[in-house]
């Protein structure tokens, strides 16, 4: 382990922003990681995972820990189901094509997000109809102020839409170690009616699919989508879904009788935040080296040489002009450092 001084993050971050750390270390065992937080007791430490969720506007003028941490192990499992537990680092996407190769149900729909498997309990990640909430059983984390290994399960992690205790109650006290999953060997749960799965399936004259099956569905539709961040830097979806009550969606449906929604409950309703931007006509928009994407509006990119201050400014005019248009806020999923 070296620790480095001013520090370059552009490869570090998805959006390719230029921003320095004042110091930087990346750690591979959990021994590793305390070494650094002993040697820095004073320190507020940042920790950075696989870079895909946040947009840096500026220096971080802290000590950066990157989370190296490696390894794939089953905890324990049964005839049917399976727990493994996979190590903080590891690539989220490369960790759910290992579940479908081993015949472990319950990851494919969240194929291709990007990212590592550390962050996956902090954001409660989700795509096509599944959210981390459903098969994450518990997850290690240490808690910098006493180097203490805690365990959450999954109903302590108080799970949301985009949310968890990491993200409020818990806030920068905890790096996380490792997460376990509770997967099926048999009788997989195939989720297909969200989005354009099944369009794709068709497509393929797939009526009976797989997992793999499923999953390879779910990566076209995001490649079809979404620009690779190492060819143009972004992070994925930029906004959330807003969830709205009931009685504001039937409001703006008389002024903008076209809007989608999905039901979350009896009272609430989610407009998908995609539609409402290219409505407002940012699709494919570019504002100087920012830009929206011109294939899913939900996503803001960097053309090369935006800085972190453009695509906020950009992301806020965005916000503005949607709620002008529809009276509905729609709010970052991206972390704004």
């Amino acid at each position: 382990m070296h620790i480095e001084e001013n520090f370059s993050l552009k490869r570090y971050n998805t959006f390719g922003i230029e921003a320095k750390a004042a110091l930087f270390a990346s750690v591979e065992s959990i021994d590793e990681l305390k070494e650094v937080l002993n040697k820095f007791p004073e320190a507020t430490p940042f920790i950075l995972g696989g870079g895909s969720n946040m947009l840096l506007t500026q220096d971080l003028n802290k000590l950066v820990i990157h989370i190296n941490l490696k390894g794939i192990s089953i905890a324990s499992e049964t005839e049917d189901k399976v727990c493994i537990q996979a190590a903080a680092g590891e690539n989220w996407h490369e960790f759910v094509l290992w579940t479908i190769a081993h015949n472990y149900g319950g990851l494919q729909n969240m194929s291709l997000i990007p990212g590592n498997v550390g962050t996956t309990p902090i954001q409660n990640i989700g795509a096509y109809g599944a959210e981390i909430k459903n098969s994450m059983v518990s997850c290690e984390a240490l808690e910098i102020a006493t180097g203490n290994i805690v365990v959450f399960t999954n109903e302590a992690c108080k799970f949301g839409y985009r949310e968890s205790i990491f993200k409020n109650e818990v806030k920068d006290q905890y790096i996380i170690l490792n997460v376990t999953f509770e997967l099926t060997k048999t009788n997989h749960k195939i989720n297909t009616s969200y989005g354009a799965i099944e369009e794709e399936l068709a497509r393929q004259n797939i009526s009976n699919p797989n997992l793999r099956e499923v999953s390879d569905a779910v990566i076209a539709i995001r490649q079809s989508k979404l620009p690779d961040p190492k060819v143009l830097g972004n992070s994925g979806s930029f906004y959330k879904n807003p969830i709205i009550p009931r009685i504001q969606y039937e409001e703006a449906l008389k002024k903008n009788p076209n809007i989608p929604h999905y039901n979350v409950s009896e009272t609430e309703v989610k407009v998908p935040a995609g539609w409402l931007i290219e409505q407002s006509g940012f699709k494919g928009k570019r504002f100087g080296e920012a830009g929206v994407h011109d294939k899913q509006a939900l996503v803001l990119v960097n053309y090369g040489g935006a800085t972190g201050a453009e695509m906020v400014d950009l992301s806020k005019h965005i916000q503005e002009t949607v709620f002008q248009n529809f009276g509905i806020h729609i709010e970052a999923e991206v972390n704004i450092i």
